[in-house]
């Protein structure tokens, strides 16, 4: 996810030499939120998040190169901070979570844009069906964590836009009462796993 940190990690990294091979970093679940936008009938988006999750990836420092990309959320953790609506997108006309209870999203590559910037293309599955997707990628920080697990972690964000009706999700799409393209954003502390 993060061939983009050239620059800046570099430099955060000049000291910690031991840091520059491969290593797995993991997203910290108290600091990380997956959450959406969607339109609802044109007059505002409606945001909401998935709260149990869970995902990691491989990077190295040194070479820029990123494997091993994997996100997993559990469907049926949406929350839009409406019970009425949850349910409605928790059953068939959305995200069917007792047929489909989980979404995933894969990727063993970026491209750098710039030392803290790049994208990600990989693959969402959703619904059973699975479709490319790229997010563009921020490094906000890359640095040992000043107190708590004291671990190196990168400080991540991730933007893309998924159009829901190539995964068969299509109802209200056609009356433009809920929009067919779907804000993603990945805020995210990724701490990187020792050993």
């Amino acid at each position: 996810m993060i061939r983009t940190l050239a620059g800046t990690a570099a430099i955060a990294l000049a000291a910690t030499p031991a840091l520059a091979e491969p290593h797995r970093y993991e997203l910290d679940p108290t600091h990380t939120t997956i959450a959406f936008m969607v339109d609802h009938i044109g007059y505002a988006d409606t945001l909401g998040v998935f709260l149990d999750f869970e995902g990691g990836f491989t990077y190295d420092m040194d070479t820029q190169e990123l494997t091993d990309v994997e996100i997993t959320v559990k469907t049926a953790s949406v929350q839009s901070f409406n019970e009425a609506r949850d349910n409605h997108v928790r059953n068939k006309d959305f995200l069917d979570v007792e047929q489909f209870p989980v979404m995933t999203f894969t990727a063993d590559s970026g491209t750098p844009a710039s030392d803290t910037t790049g994208t990600v293309t990989g693959n969402l599955t959703l619904l059973g069906k699975t479709q490319p997707l790229t997010l563009d990628v921020t490094l906000k920080k890359a640095a040992d964590y000043p107190f708590g697990h004291k671990r190196f972690t990168l400080g991540i964000s991730a933007k893309g836009t998924v159009q829901r009706s190539a995964y068969g999700m299509t109802y209200a799409v056609d009356n433009g009462f809920v929009g067919d393209d779907v804000q993603l954003i990945i805020e995210t502390e990724a701490m990187r796993v020792d050993g």
